[in-house]
């Protein structure tokens, strides 16, 4: 198989660094077995958890970001359990079917999709009522660009007694985000974000709180393989659940570390999508949110004139150069650059808007000024 012609620069998948690629390739050894493999495994675990700034448990999962999420509520859920599910985007009410499918109630906080939550206007939603045993929220919306103060909101979750669930999958690495310092209970990322490794990892930390909880069910958890617990003591027990892919951890491993070497990583990635933002407002087109705008991606609404679809061809036929639709409610509406990651540097991001910018005039858009001559100023200034 060639090399992928195209520069992905959509909100994930991302590119992927040679080293990581290398890791990928070394010789593997029996990941059941080996004992050697398991002290590699909490190695792993311990970067991710340096990461997080955590001193909770992490675990590894074989299997893409949405399956922490899922283990997640699978873990904590029994039947009749209300849930507070903190709806502001697609995958924050997504959240309510792992909830119903294992038994839970789940109860909508729902707010328009354009707006980051507004933590004091939760605080007294909560005054009024806190009965739920655990709630979720999405760090950043990937379909929209959409973030949350997801400290913020695990502070005032903690001071009403309810655990917290994070979707961290688009954010971890790009955004801020202390776990333990905001009271965060289970925080899910992927490996094929900011992390710029490729799909196929999910990784979960847990509180003590949220273990305690788990491990005090009064019923059986009703999933096998989303149930967390199977990893409760692996390093002592020198077993896993199911036999892990040694391959992707190698290559996850040394992705985790790129990232602890790279002490700019945040202000980087903020720089980056403030100066992306600043480029295509400029040159005359409109962001979808209104305000919550993500470090790690950014969605424009799609100019009359023109379909998303156009766009998204001409782009990969001229250029090669691969950016994202959005999907849901959303499809056909808006065009997502991905600035996470290996995607967040000024050569490709540069390229990338100069590509857009040619694109829409090709396809006769009105562009105020060119996108990457004001991408390159609002860096350089």
């Amino acid at each position: 198989m060639k090399d992928c012609p195209l520069k992905i620069m959509t909100p994930g998948p991302v590119q992927v660094r040679e080293n990581v690629r290398m890791a990928r390739s070394l010789k593997t050894t029996n990941s059941d077995l080996d004992p050697v493999f398991y002290e590699e495994y909490k190695e792993t675990c311990d970067k991710i958890a340096k990461m997080l700034h955590t001193t909770g448990t992490v675990y590894i999962l074989s299997g893409e970001g949405i399956l922490g999420l899922e283990a997640a509520c699978a873990s904590l859920t029994e039947q009749g359990d209300r849930v507070l599910v903190l709806d502001n985007g697609i995958y924050g009410n997504g959240f309510a079917d792992f909830v119903t499918m294992y038994g839970g109630e789940a109860i909508l906080y729902q707010k328009p999709y354009d707006h980051t939550l507004d933590v004091q206007e939760l605080r007294k939603y909560l005054e009024k009522d806190s009965n739920f045993k655990y709630a979720t929220v999405v760090h950043n919306d990937t379909p929209s660009g959409m973030t949350n103060d997801v400290m913020a909101i695990g502070k005032l979750l903690h001071e009403f007694g309810i655990l917290s669930v994070v979707d961290s999958v688009s954010a971890m690495g790009g955004e801020e985000l202390y776990v333990d310092e905001g009271k965060l209970d289970i925080v899910c990322g992927g490996s094929q974000k900011v992390v710029s490794a490729p799909p196929g990892l999910t990784f979960v930390s847990m509180s003590p709180r949220a273990m305690k909880a788990i491990e005090e069910r009064k019923t059986p958890v009703a999933s096998f393989y989303c149930n967390l617990l199977q990893f409760k003591d692996y390093d002592k027990k020198q077993w896993f659940p199911y036999t892990m892919p040694i391959s992707d951890i190698y290559g996850l491993k040394v992705a985790i570390e790129n990232i602890l070497e790279d002490t700019e990583i945040i202000n980087r990635h903020k720089t980056i999508a403030r100066a992306v933002r600043k480029a295509l407002i400029e040159g005359g087109l409109t962001l979808y949110g209104k305000n919550g705008y993500s470090n790690t991606v950014t969605a424009f609404c799609v100019p009359d004139m023109v379909s998303d679809k156009q766009i998204l061809e001409y782009m990969k036929e001229t250029f090669g150069i691969m950016l994202a639709g959005s999907f849901g409610i959303f499809a056909g509406k808006m065009i997502r650059i991905g600035h996470m990651g290996e995607n967040a540097n000024v050569k490709d991001i540069k390229e990338t808007l100069e590509a857009l910018y040619e694109t829409l005039i090709h396809f006769g858009v009105p562009v105020k000024k060119e996108f990457g001559k004001t991408f390159l100023e609002a860096i350089e200034g």
